[in-house]
């Protein structure tokens, strides 16, 4: 899927390398939070913008256009302490299609925990390809409580840190920024609880169900 945002301020030509791509790299990125932290991206950067989904058929698309574009954003969630295989398979066909003029590459991602260091290894990893492939690395917002703040009063601090996200990448400053919701451990694994319980009651299953290991056991899910 391509979205195109473009600003008036570019409507000249004279920035035409001032541009920047989007590419979600969730496995369910049409509905997924890193579509949501990209939307926010749009309505502060205002220069071009084009937006991905990274899919398995559009690498070598994708590969073709980076020589339009100035910089790159990488958005994704964080999958078992690492970035997701979606992410990691286009990044395997890009080292192999690099483009004469390489895009600074900045990052977005989200995790499900509160600590927004559970990102770190995840962010390290893009680090290690950015000098592999001799591209520059740009900034960074390291996103914890990623699919629940969303949904809280407390996404107004994830759009201010979005801003100065894409204020650093505009003025090529750049940073790494971090945000999670402002509660406990404790209030937060209970908050999440009552959440998943909610969520679980929705879809017809018990909180007893949830605590089994033997979540494929027809026994237990009937």
């Amino acid at each position: 899927r391509r979205v195109l945002f473009r600003s008036k301020n570019c409507e000249n030509g004279d920035d035409k390398m001032e541009r920047i791509v989007i590419l979600n790299g969730s496995p369910r990125a049409p509905k997924s939070n890193s579509k949501c932290y990209a939307d926010i991206f749009s309505k502060k950067y205002n220069k071009d913008i084009e937006y991905y989904n990274i899919t398995k058929q559009n690498h070598d698309k994708l590969c073709s256009k980076m020589n339009d574009f100035s910089d790159m954003l990488l958005v994704f969630p964080l999958y078992a302490d690492g970035i997701p295989a979606t992410l990691l398979n286009f990044l395997k066909s890009l080292e192999n299609n690099l483009p004469d003029k390489k895009p600074v590459i900045s990052v977005i991602i989200n995790c499900g925990f509160l600590e927004y260091t559970q990102n770190d290894l995840a962010v390290k990893m893009i680090e290690l390809f950015c000098k592999k492939t001799n591209c520059e690395f740009g900034s960074v917002l390291k996103i914890g409580s990623g699919e629940a703040i969303l949904k809280t009063p407390f996404k107004i601090f994830v759009t201010r840190k979005v801003k100065k996200l894409a204020n650093s990448i505009l003025s090529k400053n750049y940073k790494t920024l971090h945000i999670t919701m402002p509660l406990t451990p404790k209030l937060f694994i209970k908050a999440s609880t009552k959440y998943w319980i909610e969520y679980g009651n929705r879809n017809g299953i018990t909180k007893e169900q949830m605590d089994t290991m033997s979540i494929e056991d027809d026994n237990t899910l009937v």
